[in-house]
């Protein structure tokens, strides 16, 4: 069937296709726009629009009634936005155990539905893929020249130079990573997100499970989330700020089910604190590091624009970690790690930790410029060394990512310096 001439791949295409020779069916989740229909159509032969409006809403209405009805056309079938029927899920699993074989179905979905809906797990007959927004890798702004699976190896960086300018940095950052996004003219661009968190407040929250929520408090607590970005935001601060806004009060409870409805649409992303096997007594914090999917977001939510970031670094510099965590994170699912962040009670912190499976790690701080590259450097010898003293094995990198005006290199103390757009997987 078709798909769209000016599809760009993307970094989870080899995944989805080795899922694909090794399970029934795969699910791609990720936020809405992020371009999961494009990647999954590639691999279909048929498709079912369950949340296409034409006949008001037939095809919904038919994998309500009768799901199976749509599993019997050519495989594979995909089911867009599957969550709007879930009855789908239970009938691909079913179909998956009555007629075993790889690759019959794909499904995307933009929402998950709370635990219950789905009778079964789906575990062993239906994978899952994560999907983020285009990292500067996918949408052509990073050359990609380190490599994120070398570093954990053991490898220092090539010597390469940044070639992205300060403007185009803060374009990519109101612009995001959204397909729609890309070889548009940037005012219309920064419309994209500003439109995304509109709908989430005025209506995805809402549809999601059918429970009204106030628009005017997510509203508050989205700008809130922009505003805190990258951090370990506490449910009271997010509260507080909601009231400030003048949204009116709002228990810590409320927040608490706004987030999750939040993160099961793919909008906050959470990223979890590190807890190494420590064989010496070393004191945790335990909060995880709350980001929005996409640094436009962040920007779309405080009003931000060109000007803004340019004016004020320390805005600047936080939706430019929200960029590079974006980035890391997708990189880092692309060769089976798993990104973390570490903070202690000494408050002796890493902006991410990345760890293979084979428990390799590399400790990793985030600055937007090359000054600030010193005092990045020594927090990390410093994690280093405690790791070492508390039984952890040594990292096998530890790396400043920094912005625009600097180059990839290694340094006298063993601490790697890469800007952001040469990095990938």
């Amino acid at each position: 069937m078709e798909t769209p001439g000016t599809y760009l791949p993307r970094l989870v295409d080899d995944a989805l296709a080795d899922q694909m020779r090794a399970f029934g069916a795969v699910l791609v989740e990720g936020p809405k726009w992020c371009g999961k229909t494009w990647t999954a159509t590639r691999l279909a032969r048929s498709v079912a629009w369950v949340a296409d409006p034409t006949g008001n809403y037939t095809t919904r209405r038919i994998a309500t009634l009768d799901p199976f009805s749509l599993l019997r056309t050519s495989k594979p079938v995909l089911l867009d936005e599957w969550q709007d029927a879930p009855g789908l899920w239970d009938a691909v699993r079913m179909a998956v155990d009555q007629t075993p074989g790889p690759g019959q179905y794909l499904l995307t979905g933009s929402a998950t539905p709370k635990e219950g809906v789905t009778a079964h797990s789906g575990t062993g007959r239906i994978a899952r893929l994560r999907m983020w927004p285009m990292s500067l890798l996918e949408s052509g702004e990073s050359s990609g020249v380190v490599s994120v699976r070398r570093l954990l190896e053991g490898d220092p960086p090539v010597t390469a130079t940044s070639r992205l300018t300060e403007t185009q940095l803060i374009e990519a950052i109101l612009r995001g990573g959204w397909p729609g996004g890309l070889g548009v003219a940037l005012a219309p661009a920064m419309a994209l997100p500003r439109s995304y968190l509109e709908s989430v407040a005025n209506s995805d929250a809402s549809r999601i499970d059918s429970v009204r929520r106030d628009p005017i408090r997510l509203a508050a607590l989205l700008a809130s989330l922009a505003r805190n970005t990258a951090t370990t935001v506490a449910n009271t601060t997010l509260a507080r700020d909601i009231e400030i806004s003048g949204a009116a009060t709002v228990s810590t409870k409320t927040v608490a089910d706004y987030l999750d409805v939040l993160r099961r649409l793919h909008v906050l992303h959470e990223i979890p604190a590190w807890s190494p096997a420590l064989r010496s007594p070393v004191r945790l914090r335990r909060s995880p590091k709350r980001m929005l999917v996409d640094p436009s977001l962040a920007a779309a939510g405080m009003r931000a624009g060109p000007e803004t970031l340019a004016a004020d670094r320390k805005t600047f510099g936080l939706v430019f970690e929200n960029l590079c965590l974006r980035d890391l994170s997708i990189y880092a699912a692309t060769t089976g790690a798993t990104v973390w962040h570490y903070h202690d009670q000494a408050e002796l912190e890493a902006d991410a930790i990345i760890q293979d499976r084979s428990g390799r790690w590399a400790g990793v701080e985030i600055k937007l410029g090359p000054h600030q590259e010193d005092s990045a450097a020594a927090s990390l010898v410093a994690l280093g060394k405690k790791m070492a003293a508390a039984g952890e094995p040594a990292p096998s990198a530890l790396v400043v990512v920094v912005g625009p005006g600097s180059f990839a290199h290694q340094r006298d103390d063993g601490v790697s310096v890469v800007p952001i757009d040469l990095l990938g997987p």
